[in-house]
C-alpha cells in the first residue's frame, strides 16, 4: 500500500472525526454564545461590563493572533496545539461555573478574565483548526463538506441552546445559582469530549516557505495591491458595525422586555434553525458561483436585522426575525472562512488567518466597546436606548457594504459570474441556476433530501460501530 494512499485514507478518518468533534464542541458553544450573557446579568453585571465582557477578551485574543505561529511551532503541530488548547479550555470552564455558587466580591471581573483567557486560546484553536481542515481538503470539496459539516454541529448547538435555555427556565423558582453552575460544567464535559475525539485526526506537517514570514505591518501595508487585505478590512468594517449591537439583544430581551428564559431561547433558537438548513444550501452555491458572491449578497442583507428589531416587542415577531438572520448568517459565517482557504497559500494559512483573527478582533472590541458607551449615552429611543444602538447598528452595516465590498473580487477561476437578485433566487429555490438541480432551494423537498441523507449517514455510522 502506497504512502499516499494510507494518507488518504487517514484524511477521510479525519474528515469523519472532525464531524464527531464538532457535535460535543457545539454543544459547548451553544453554553457559552448564548449563556455567558444571561450568566453575567445573573451575577450583577451592568450594561458596561457586559460591553467589557465582549470587548476585553476579544482585543486579547486578537492580539494573541499575532503569536500564532510561534505558538503552533512551540507545540511542536497543529493537532498537539489542538489537543492541549481544548483541553486547557474545558479546565477554565470549571472556575467559571464555580462563580455561580457563592457571590465572592468582583465576581464578574473574574468572569471576564476567565472568558478573556477562554477566548485567548479558542481564537488560536480556530486558527490552527482552520489551516488544517484546509489542508485536508481540495478547494472545490470545502464548500459542500464544510457546509455539510455546519449543518450536523449546528444541530448539536441546538440541543445545547435548547437544553440550556429549558434547564434554566426550571430551575429558576428551585436555586438559579446551580442551574447555571451545571449548566457550565456541562459545557466542560462537552469540551473535554471533544478534545478527546479531536485526537483521533491525522496531522499533517506545516508547508513553510521563505516567503511565508512576513510581519502583520508588511502585511497591511499591501492594502493597495492586496486582495485579500481588501477583503480582510471588508470583513471587519462589518464586524465592527455589528458589534456595536450584537452583544446587547440579549440585555435588550431579558432586561427591558422581561423576557423568562424559555422566551429568550425560542427567540435564539430561530437563528439556529434556519442556519442549520442554510449551510448547505449557501456551500453548494459557493462551489458554484464562489465564495465572494455569496458574502456580496449576505451582506447587503445583514442591514435589516438590527432594523428589523425596531417594529415589534412581540416574542413571535422577533423569533421570525431572527429566523432571516440565521438564513443570511449562515451564508455569510460559511463563506468568511471559505474565502480564506481559497485566496492564502497552505504554507501562509496559519500566519494569515491569525491577522484576519487579529484585525476581526480588533473590530469586535472597538465596536462593543463604544456600543457599550452609546447604550448608556443615547437617548431613549421607543422602550430603550439600546433601539437606538440597533438603528445606528443598521446604517453602518449598510454603509460598510456599500464603501468596502466593491474592493475585493473573487479568486476562483472557475466560478460562475452571476448577480445576488439571480444568487438569492436560486437559494430560496424560486429560479435555480441553470443547469442546476431543482432542489437546490429551502422548500420541503430539499428539507426531506437532505434529512434523509443526514439520518442514514448517522445510521450507517452507528452500524459500523456496533458491527
Amino acid at each position: 500500500m502506497t504512502k499516499d494512499l494510507i494518507l488518504n485514507r487517514k484524511v477521510k478518518k479525519s474528515l469523519e472525526v472532525s464531524w464527531k468533534e464538532g457535535i460535543p464542541a457545539a454543544v459547548m458553544l451553544g453554553i457559552m454564545d448564548y449563556y455567558l450573557i444571561p450568566y453575567a446579568l445573573f451575577l450583577g453585571a451592568g450594561t458596561h461590563q457586559i460591553g467589557a465582557l465582549v470587548a476585553i477578551p476579544h482585543l486579547l485574543a486578537s492580539i494573541a493572533q499575532l503569536f500564532a505561529v510561534q505558538v503552533v511551532r512551540w507545540a511542536g503541530s497543529r493537532l498537539r496545539f489542538l489537543s492541549a488548547g481544548t483541553f486547557l479550555q474545558a479546565c477554565l470552564l470549571i472556575p467559571m461555573a464555580l462563580l455561580a455558587l457563592r457571590p465572592i466580591p468582583y465576581s464578574v471581573a473574574i468572569l471576564i478574565l476567565l472568558q478573556a483567557l477562554f477566548k485567548v486560546i479558542g481564537n488560536l484553536i480556530g486558527t490552527a483548526w482552520g489551516s488544517l481542515m484546509s489542508d485536508y481538503l481540495p478547494p472545490h470539496r470545502r464548500g459542500i463538506y464544510f457546509g455539510w459539516r455546519s449543518q450536523i454541529v449546528g444541530a448539536a448547538g441546538l440541543l445545547g441552546i435548547a437544553l440550556g435555555g429549558s434547564f434554566l427556565f426550571l430551575m429558576r423558582g428551585i436555586d438559579p445559582a446551580r442551574g447555571f453552575f451545571f449548566l457550565f460544567l456541562a459545557a466542560s464535559l462537552c469540551r473535554l469530549l471533544s478534545s478527546y475525539l479531536m485526537n483521533g485526526m491525522v496531522d499533517l506537517p506545516l508547508a513553510s516557505k521563505s516567503d511565508a514570514d512576513f510581519t502583520f505591518f508588511m502585511f497591511v501595508r499591501r492594502f493597495k495591491e492586496s486582495n485579500f487585505v481588501k477583503y480582510v478590512l471588508y470583513v471587519a468594517g462589518i464586524t465592527f458595525a455589528v458589534h456595536l449591537s450584537a452583544p446587547y439583544f440579549s440585555v435588550y430581551m431579558l432586561q427591558n422586555l422581561k423576557f423568562n428564559y424559555l422566551s429568550y431561547m425560542a427567540v435564539h433558537l430561530s437563528a439556529v434553525v434556519t442556519g442549520l438548513i442554510a449551510f448547505p444550501i449557501w456551500g453548494r452555491h459557493a462551489d458554484l458561483a464562489g465564495n465572494a458572491r455569496i458574502l456580496k449578497t449576505t451582506s447587503l442583507m445583514i442591514p435589516a436585522i438590527p432594523l428589523l428589531w425596531l417594529f415589534s416587542e412581540n416574542m413571535f415577531y422577533l423569533a421570525l426575525v431572527e429566523l432571516f438572520a440565521g438564513f443570511v448568517w449562515g451564508g455569510f459565517n460559511l463563506c468568511a472562512t471559505n474565502f480564506i482557504y481559497d485566496a492564502v497559500s497552505p504554507e501562509k494559512r496559519v500566519r494569515c488567518l491569525g491577522y484576519f483573527n487579529l484585525i476581526q478582533g480588533a473590530a469586535i472590541f472597538s465596536g462593543a466597546s463604544l456600543g457599550g458607551f452609546w447604550a448608556g449615552h443615547l437617548p431613549s429611543f421607543g422602550r430603550s436606548p439600546l433601539l437606538a444602538l440597533f438603528l445606528i447598528s443598521g446604517i453602518l452595516r449598510l454603509a460598510a457594504h456599500f464603501l468596502l465590498s466593491p474592493n475585493f473580487q473573487e479568486v476562483r477561476q472557475t466560478a460562475k459570474k452571476v448577480s445576488s437578485l439571480k444568487l438569492f433566487f436560486s437559494v430560496v429555490g424560486i429560479r435555480p441556476l441553470a443547469g442546476e438541480n431543482q432542489e437546490w432551494g429551502i422548500f420541503p423537498r430539499l428539507q426531506t433530501r437532505e434529512a434523509v441523507a443526514f439520518f442514514r449517514r448517522i445510521q450507517n455510522w452507528a452500524g459500523k460501530k456496533n458491527g
